[in-house]
């Protein structure tokens, strides 16, 4: 159900929770938007049940919540959009090399940023396996940082209520979302794709009418 490294981290979560609750959890956004070596299902999910379900908190502290995480993940992925950005490929080489990621990976996702632009920024935050990588070719390509920001916000809030809200449906039983993502991750790579053609076609014809 959990690979060796998000069992590893539980402890370490529970015990950030307990002590510093939200802001704990932005925090773990944080290296994880940074860094991509903590899995957001996990951080999120047990939230969602010990800081809501577990405490037998209003639910609308799931938008509260998910508020923090989402500044937590705009920290994280502006730290890796800026060292991207200011130390170009030779930095970000390196980067990769340390955090052990594939430069397959980043050019797969360097080329969906080339095809979609700003709009796989707000969708791919949603989408796993891309949701930590394009802050990269963001970066690399100098995106402009108000529309990363604002884009990369908005997405993030969405995803971090998603998975929050998902913990605390599920309480007890919330390790089943890593389960129920690696199972719908098709389902929902067809929908982030469907979603960024239909922003690029609103984009695209706000664009004529503009003319």
């Amino acid at each position: 159900m959990f690979t060796l490294l998000e069992n590893n981290i539980l402890p370490i979560l529970n015990t950030l929770y307990n002590a510093w609750g939200w802001l704990g959890v932005a925090l773990m956004l944080i290296l994880e938007n940074a860094t991509g070596i903590t899995p957001s299902e996990v951080i999120l999910g047990l939230a969602g049940w010990m800081l809501v379900a577990n405490n037998q908190a209003n639910p609308t502290v799931i938008f509260l919540g998910a508020l923090f995480a989402a500044i937590g993940s705009l920290i994280g992925a502006s730290i890796t959009y800026w060292v991207s950005r200011l130390g170009g490929r030779p930095v970000v080489k390196k980067l990769t090399h340390w955090l052990h990621i594939d430069d397959a990976h980043i050019t797969k996702v360097g080329n969906q940023f080339q095809n979609w632009g700003t709009g796989i920024v707000l969708i791919g935050r949603m989408m796993p396996g891309v949701r930590t990588l394009i802050n990269i070719p963001a970066g690399l390509a100098d995106m402009s940082y108000l529309p990363f920001m604002i884009n990369t916000f908005i997405g993030s809030y969405l995803w971090c209520a998603l998975l929050i809200g998902a913990g605390y449906l599920l309480g007890q039983n919330w390790v089943l979302i890593s389960d129920y993502l690696y199972q719908y991750f098709l389902y929902i790579m067809v929908g982030g794709s469907l979603l960024i053609l239909v922003y690029f076609l609103i984009k695209k014809r706000k664009s004529r009418s503009a003319l």
